[in-house]
Formats: C-alpha cells, sequence, structure tokens
C-alpha cells in the first residue's frame, strides 16, 4: 500500500505543522516525530495549540507554557500553548476598558461573540506566530513542531486587508464571527511575515493525520484543499492505524480490515504530495519509550494481553434510549457530535426503532436524503428529509451580501470570506431547523445535528436573530422560530444525545459540547458511546487488546459527564 511513516531531516522542513480532525492520532504523531528527530541529532521544539491537548499526558511530562527540556529526549523542548486561556486572555483585552461603560448586557453580548472556535483558534495563532517571526526563537532550533495548524478559513481571514480596518468593530450585517481579529491591528507585520513561512515550501510542511475511514480521509482531503488555497502546497497525508494483517478468522477483524481497505481504496493520490501510513497499535501510544519505538515497530505481537475486564458500571444499550424517549414523552431528539463520531448514524437508528415501536418519525439530516432513505423502511409513518447545508447557506449569504449592498469592494471581500466560517453553516441552517422542530406536536422528529451553545446564545442575545429575520425578510417572525430556543431547553420535550468515541480526544470533545450547550441552558443527560469494540467482542488480539483500553474513557464518560450511557458495538 504506502511506506511506513520515517522522519528524516532531510526529508523535513523547518517547520511541520501537524492537523487532521480529532481523534486521529496527530498529537502522537507529532510527539513521536519530534522525538525521532531530535534522536538524530537535531534541535526541536514541540509545540501544541489544540484545545483538547494531551502533550503532557502522551510525553509524561508536565508541558509548561515557556518551552522546557524534555527528559530523557536530548535536543527536545516542549511547550503548551492552551488557546482556551489565551482567548480568554484575548477577550478581557478588547472586553475590558468596556467594563463600567457600557450596560451588562451589552458587555454580555460583546464576550459572547469573542467565545466562539474562530476567536480561540485566531488567539492560538496569535500566540504561535511569535514562534515563527522571532528570530532569537528560530535559530535555537532546527525543527519546530506545531500539533494543530490554523484552518484554511482562518488563515484567509489574515490575508485580507479589511481584517485590520475599523469595519470590524462597526460591521451590522449579520456576518458570524466578526470581531476575532478586531484590536489586532499592531500584529499585522507579524502575521504577514508568518504567512509568508506558511506558504514557503522550503519552511513549511503540513502533515494531514488521518484514520483509514472514509469520513476522516474526507475530512483531510478538505483541509489539504482549504489549505492549498492560502499557499501550504507541501503536504503529506500520514495514515495512522493500518492494520496490516489478521492472524485469526475473527468476523469483527475481517470486517474492519475489509472496510479499511476500502476507505484507503479511494484515497485520490494526487491530492498530496506524498503518502505514508504507520501501523494500528493495540496500546496507549504514551511515554517516550513507546513514541521512539513506534515508527520502527513491526506488526505487533499478536498475544492477547489480559483478559476481558469488566465495565465499572452498568450500561444501558440504543433500546433502553429510544424506550426512555417514549416514556418521557419527549418528541424533539438531536445527536450531536464532532465530525466522525457517527451523528448520522445514531439518529437513523433512534429513527428506525421509534418507527418499529409503531411511531409516527420525522428524520431530518444534513447529510443527502437519499443516504438515509434507502436503508429505511418506507412507510407513511417515516418521514426522511434533509436541510442541505451548501444550499443554506448560499441563501443565508446571499439575503446579507444584499443587505451590504453599501460597502466598499474590499469591505465585501471581507464579509465574503467571514461568511464562509463554520458558524455561519449552523447560524443558516437554524431557521430551517425550527420549522422541522415545530412539527413535534404530532410526530418525533430526529435531527443529526444542532447548532452549538456559542451559535444559539449568539442569536438569541436580545432576540438578535428573530429581529435580524424581521429585518432581513420585512415578515413577522415566525413563531417556530420564536419558540425553538425554549423547546431545546425544555427537557420534557427535547432529549439531546451526545455522541462520541471511547477515546481520548472525542470524548475531551464531547465534554466540551456539552459546557457549551450548558452556557445556553440545554442539558444532556444521555452520551452514546459509538463504534465500541469492546461491545463487539473481537478474538483478534490487537483489536481485543484495543477494546480493553475503551473501559477507562467509558468509565470517564459515566461518572464525569451522562447520567446514562449508552455503549454501541462497532458495526461495519
Amino acid at each position: 500500500m504506502f511506506e511506513r511513516f520515517n522522519p528524516s531531516p532531510e526529508a523535513l522542513t523547518p517547520y511541520l505543522f501537524f492537523t487532521g480532525k480529532g481523534g486521529v492520532g496527530k498529537t502522537s504523531t507529532a510527539c513521536a516525530t519530534a522525538i525521532s528527530l531530535a534522536d538524530q541529532g537535531k534541535n526541536v521544539l514541540l509545540v501544541s495549540t489544540d484545545p483538547a491537548s494531551n502533550l503532557q499526558d502522551v510525553l509524561e511530562f508536565d508541558v509548561k507554557r515557556e518551552p522546557q527540556a524534555v527528559p530523557a529526549v536530548k535536543g527536545l523542548y516542549a511547550c503548551n500553548i492552551d488557546p482556551e486561556e489565551a482567548a480568554r486572555m484575548y477577550r478581557e483585552k478588547m472586553v475590558g476598558p468596556y467594563r463600567g461603560v457600557l450596560p451588562d448586557d451589552a458587555i454580555a453580548s460583546m464576550e459572547e461573540q469573542l467565545s466562539g472556535a474562530c476567536t480561540v483558534e485566531i488567539a492560538a495563532f496569535d500566540e504561535f506566530t511569535a514562534l515563527l517571526v522571532d528570530a532569537d526563537v528560530t535559530s535555537q532550533y532546527d525543527h519546530i513542531v506545531f500539533d494543530t495548524a490554523p484552518t484554511g478559513h482562518t488563515l484567509r481571514l489574515l490575508q485580507l486587508p479589511t481584517a485590520w480596518s475599523s469595519f470590524l468593530t462597526s460591521s451590522t450585517h449579520g456576518a458570524s464571527c466578526l470581531g476575532p481579529l478586531s484590536g489586532l491591528q499592531e500584529k499585522k507585520d507579524s502575521y504577514s511575515k508568518s504567512m509568508q513561512a506558511l506558504s514557503d515550501s522550503e519552511k513549511t510542511k503540513l502533515m494531514l493525520v488521518t484514520r483509514p475511514e472514509t469520513s476522516a480521509i474526507a475530512e483531510a482531503k478538505r483541509a489539504a484543499d482549504e489549505l492549498l488555497e492560502i499557499g501550504m502546497k507541501n503536504q503529506h497525508l500520514i495514515v495512522n492505524g493500518w492494520l496490516e494483517e489478521l492472524k485469526t478468522d475473527d468476523a469483527v477483524a475481517k470486517a474492519f480490515y475489509n472496510r479499511q481497505q476500502e476507505a484507503v481504496g479511494r484515497i485520490d493520490e494526487t491530492s498530496f504530495s506524498s503518502i505514508s501510513m504507520l501501523p494500528f497499535v493495540s496500546h496507549s501510544l504514551t511515554g517516550i519509550s513507546s513514541l521512539r519505538s513506534w515508527f520502527a515497530l513491526q506488526q505487533e505481537e499478536q498475544v492477547l494481553k489480559h483478559g476481558k475486564p469488566s465495565l465499572p458500571a452498568a450500561v444501558q444499550s440504543i433500546d433502553d434510549y429510544v424506550d426512555s424517549l417514549v416514556a418521557n414523552g419527549q418528541r424533539v431528539i438531536m445527536t450531536m457530535g464532532k465530525g466522525g463520531v457517527g451523528k448520522t448514524s445514531m439518529a437513523a437508528s433512534i429513527a428506525a426503532k421509534l418507527w418499529d415501536k409503531g411511531h409516527s418519525v420525522h428524520l431530518t439530516t444534513t447529510d443527502p436524503a437519499d443516504h438515509l432513505s434507502g436503508k429505511l423502511a418506507k412507510s407513511d409513518r417515516l418521514h426522511v428529509s434533509s436541510i442541505d447545508p451548501k444550499k443554506e447557506v448560499e441563501r443565508y449569504t446571499h439575503q446579507v451580501l444584499t443587505e451590504a449592498a453599501s460597502l466598499s469592494d474590499s469591505e465585501r471581500e471581507y464579509l465574503e470570506e467571514d461568511l464562509r466560517s463554520p458558524c455561519t453553516e449552523e447560524i443558516a441552517v437554524f431557521q430551517a431547523f425550527a420549522s422541522i422542530v415545530a412539527q413535534s406536536d404530532h410526530e418525533f422528529v430526529v435531527i443529526d445535528t444542532a447548532p452549538t451553545g456559542h451559535t444559539l446564545l449568539l442569536l438569541d442575545a436580545a432576540q438578535s436573530y428573530h429581529k435580524e429575520v424581521e429585518r432581513m425578510t420585512g415578515q413577522k417572525t415566525p413563531d417556530s422560530i420564536k419558540q425553538l430556543l425554549p423547546t431545546l431547553r425544555d427537557p420534557l420535550q427535547t432529549s439531546i444525545a451526545i455522541v462520541t468515541l471511547a477515546e481520548a480526544t472525542p470524548v475531551l470533545e464531547a465534554s466540551r459540547l456539552q459546557e457549551d450547550l450548558k452556557r445556553a441552558g440545554i442539558t444532556s443527560s444521555w452520551w452514546l458511546i459509538n463504534q465500541s469494540l469492546f461491545a463487539a467482542d473481537s478474538r483478534e488480539p490487537v483489536l481485543a487488546n484495543r477494546a480493553n483500553e475503551e473501559v477507562k474513557w467509558i468509565d470517564t464518560v459515566q461518572r464525569n459527564f451522562a447520567n446514562e450511557t449508552v455503549l454501541i458495538p462497532w458495526q461495519a
């Protein structure tokens, strides 16, 4: 298939940016790469800007904000930029001068506008910019390895001249994440130098980490295309978690192996400068010795290390969750989670089981409707619809730009780029969700995604969304929109199911999503742990050992986050 990834200083640039969707192993890969380069005699700085960073757990070393030497690895230094803390400091810098001057509700609105993912990412970029342009720093290291790269959207925003104008603080044209860049005018020169370094193929290499799964590979391709737009042409794809061979005829293992083969067979090799792979391992990739051996590891010894442990507490089934929905009369069901954890599959499963019990169900998804309609039985009681995010964004963008007809060309260019942010998609589909949720009076409504707590708070502040709809359409705000947030906040009407995997990053990301929803007054009692190898009960030793590693994360969910936990077996 592809060659094993084995970094050599000659093949790698001074700046290495590791990126990929949550849970693909980019932190482990970045750490192992940094260790390998240091072992080859190079001075290396490892920098994490990931909000879900577990750098200290992987290195088994207390990583601070300032670079420190990593014990047992000569030439390796590490620092951990906390983007959430950077965003908090940034928000206070922007909002602090207005405390006691503006009304409390205005301050709250400003803070919320600066609480989204865009602000966190830009604040993190502000932090590591110094590492790219400070000659005193760069001269000390042969390689600087970044765990997590900025998105193409953020970098495009930083390139636009209007990003540095007063337009940021004065625009009222409905853009989704204006504000994060305001107040950074003094950084314009250093940002410009950073952008030059990022687009220089002799200086920077983008390391896209993925798993041999269709959704993860598609996400890597999207990230590659986005970053290619701003000039990051030197791109290397690492397929992490490749199961090289089987030792048993176990049915689960065969399905696992075949699914990987099919997914990797679809990779467009022309999209990347080069491609390599890393083997599937059952043990946790933590500690210097484990990371050192990973790249050179031959097929893992296929021996079951321990017997199967028991779960620390009882878990429920998806049928138990559906029974609770019926018993409690919760007619609006939303499956939420980060990309790739199986929100759509869970929504479809819940809808099918409700239908099996004789109920009328409306399943709506942001995936194409045909993707689901062919898998579910045709019935007068089961309706499958689709909210096409692309079409909704086009409609919303057209409305906003029509209202902004008086802008200059540069201001319009900035607004157009801002409207490509993830926040815009949530806002654009908001109205479509509202009309569907209103149907819950006479049927169960199952939705495979929902706006985040940040977006809901932003839109609800001083009824801003209701006013925006009235302003743009000239029509009275529909009752469906006015009632949406109260409906979502009412646990007697709505059940929010958090979907995750039994792994570190997906669990940590899901916990932050839950906290985000709490800020908007929305509670989630049920967590659905999807694609569990532990529940699949494979006899293939390498999968059985990995299954045992899941137990601590299942326990973490049960103890810290969920009132009720569902465990769904891995399925092909």
